[in-house]
């Protein structure tokens, strides 16, 4: 019924190809549309804001009584050309950068576009590593490998215990409130009271678009974190590409409303950089999507309605239940947004759909669904469906100014792209980078993609994978991880949180799974609510709903490499000291393959098998 509705229209720009097929079975893909010009320096549009519109807000965030503190455009000016003068006396520069760890808020704003606006650069680095690792080892790697002039974090007495064991003593700590005990730090107030002189003019004309702007940190399949090099040219022209693909950005001051961490490139780079390109206001949401942080977001989704809305597929998922429940809620959400994006995972079908039918129910008009790829090597943006996806798990076409290849790499088409927004490679790593990129300067990827429709390449792509998580059966036949591991979370949902497939050099595909534990609760409410993870997933309701997915998975399936023969349900988190999990919670199949090795094993054992496996029906 909601596919009848019509849809909200904004202005939206071109979606066509040009395509070339090679020889050698490459395929190169390319817009057909050149790239308008763009700033030198992202600040440079925060110099205009501050002279076009002083007054409005660039960004707020809760204060403790439930307020909203702001910034607007002109505050922000002032204090960034403050803070910058503080970090140019201080003699900070690319070989000696700002790190910051602690979360999204208005002073790790201020502080980066500070440093960006000098050409010092910036390395934010995951709460997590400080907040949730217990040795603090990856934080260790991180700051060991782009050597900090000067730390920050909000919260001195937070993030103490981490400044202890991985800060050397020689880097300044600089806090916004309760410096932490045993260790001087200067407080932020104090750095922002600094006055400017005109060396932060002649540093800011010194900025160029090779100038490093940032690093981002990323693990990939190793584990290891590497610095990925963010220029300003990446920075500013992936904002222009954003705005020749939506130009509905353009047209009206965009307003956000938040999650996402800035220490990835999808809310540091893409959602930050779509408000300042476009003069808009970011309301800093510190919910998040799981119990009792949700809570936050919704609040905020009550109050502030956003022009475009970007989550994650668990976070969809996550506040479908109040969009359901709460018409005012639902009012204040759907009535001025023209776009709905979402990223980093395949949204299950069922989910995008209800999101429909509420918004033709609230409303009497679908909203354009968005999605596309991108990397933090990529800026991020780099594809995108921008005329709509037919449906979940489609990246559309090449956006203008990249060249895209498809090269054919084990039995899949890998994705290369080259291009303004590309990174020049990983920060003090030159083998790394060179093996970034292939003879044609295109950086590899190591994913797979699909035409939708081959004989009508227009139609854009399709996600098929990571190439490098693929592997053969003993039969010889291929299990594309990727796409299946989709399909089973999607089967499970809401009830599964991710899975890892096995069944390289065995003659079936078995799979670990991570459950969603208090989901999985809800299917047991006799149980107390502080119940073990364990008795959770003990519980026969629990053990029949996996029984039943599993069994119905198996019948959908079209081969050996599609089904998931035997699964294992496990009570222990994926762990992020030991690499299972990155920062941003997706899973590392190999980490957990490498860990988790015995209860492969026990996956496989021989007839019978353990009482905790469950095996498709048919097994």
């Amino acid at each position: 019924m909601s596919r009848a509705a019509p849809v909200r229209q904004v202005p939206l720009g071109p979606a066509d190809v040009a395509l070339m097929h090679r020889d050698d079975g490459a395929v190169f893909l390319r817009s057909p549309h050149a790239l308008g010009p763009y700033p030198r320096v992202l600040t440079e549009r925060l110099e205009r804001w501050a002279r076009e519109a002083p007054g409005r807000t660039f960004a707020a965030q809760r204060d403790p009584r439930g307020g909203w503190r702001t910034l607007t455009y002109g505050e922000a000016h002032a204090r960034v050309r403050a803070v910058a003068q503080g970090l140019l006396d201080r003699g900070l520069s690319v070989e000696r950068p700002v790190a910051i760890l602690s979360e999204n808020d208005l002073e790790h704003l201020v502080l980066t576009l500070a440093a960006m606006h000098v050409g010092i650069a910036v390395a934010p680095v995951s709460p997590a590593y400080s907040l949730v690792s217990a040795d603090f080892a990856k934080l260790r790697e991180v700051l060991a490998l782009v050597t900090p002039g000067l730390v920050f974090a909000a919260s001195g007495a937070r993030f103490a215990a981490a400044i202890a064991a991985a800060v050397p003593p020689d880097v300044e700590v600089v806090v916004a409130e309760a410096p932490p005990a045993g260790r001087n730090a200067a407080l932020f107030a104090e750095l922002a009271r600094t006055g400017p002189t005109g060396a932060v003019e002649r540093a800011h004309a010194a900025v160029g678009p090779d100038t490093i702007a940032k690093f981002l940190f990323t693990s990939g399949s190793t584990g290891q974190p590497k610095a990925v090099i963010n220029t300003q040219r990446m920075l500013c022209a992936n904002q222009q590409m954003l705005a020749q693909a939506l130009p509905w950005l353009t047209q009206a001051p965009p307003v956000l409303v938040d999650w996402l961490p800035w220490h990835h490139t999808a809310g540091g780079n893409h959602n930050v950089g779509i408000v300042l390109y476009n003069g808009g206001t970011l309301y800093i949401d510190e919910g998040r999507p799981v119990p009792g942080l949700v809570e936050r977001t919704v609040a905020n989704l009550r109050e502030i309605g956003p022009t475009i809305y970007f989550n994650v597929p668990r976070g969809y998922d996550a506040l479908l239940p109040y969009f359901r429940a709460d018409e005012t809620l639902r009012r204040t959400f759907f009535g001025r947004l023209g776009l709905i994006q979402y990223a980093a995972a395949v949204l299950p079908q069922p989910v995008w759909e209800a999101y429909e039918a509420l918004a033709v129910e609230t409303c009497g008009e679908r909203i354009l669904w968005i999605t596309g790829y991108g990397a933090t090597e990529t800026a991020p943006f780099v594809m995108c469906t921008n005329r709509g996806a037919p449906r979940a798990g489609t990246v559309g076409l090449p956006v203008d100014g990249v060249e895209m290849k498809l090269v054919p790499v084990a039995e899949k088409l890998e994705v290369r792209f080259r291009g303004p927004n590309i990174t020049p490679g990983y920060w003090r790593a030159p083998e790394l980078t060179r093996a970034a990129f292939d003879e044609e300067g295109f950086y590899r990827t190591g994913d797979a993609m699909r035409f939708i429709d081959p004989t009508d390449p227009a139609q854009g792509l399709e996600f098929d994978g990571r190439i490098t998580e693929d592997f053969k059966l003993t039969t010889g036949t291929w299990v594309s991880v990727g796409p299946l591991r989709a399909r089973f979370v999607a089967a499970c949902a809401p009830h599964v949180q991710d899975v890892v497939v096995t069944g390289h050099g065995r003659d079936a595909v078995g799979a670990l799974v991570f459950p969603n534990v208090e989901a999985c609760r809800a299917l047991c409410p006799e149980l107390a609510p502080d119940a073990p993870a364990q008795a959770v997933l003990a519980h026969p309701a629990v053990r029949a709903r996996f029984q039943e997915r599993i069994d119905a998975l198996a019948a959908a399936a079209t081969g050996s490499s599609t089904r998931v023969a035997r699964a294992l349900v496990l009570d222990a988190p994926p762990s992020l000291d030991a690499g299972e999990i990155t920062d941003k919670g997706s899973i590392n199949q190999r980490a957990v393959l490498a860990r988790r090795a015995a209860l492969v094993e026990r996956l496989y054992l021989a007839e019978p098998p353990p009482a905790d496996v469950l095996r498709a029906r048919s097994d």
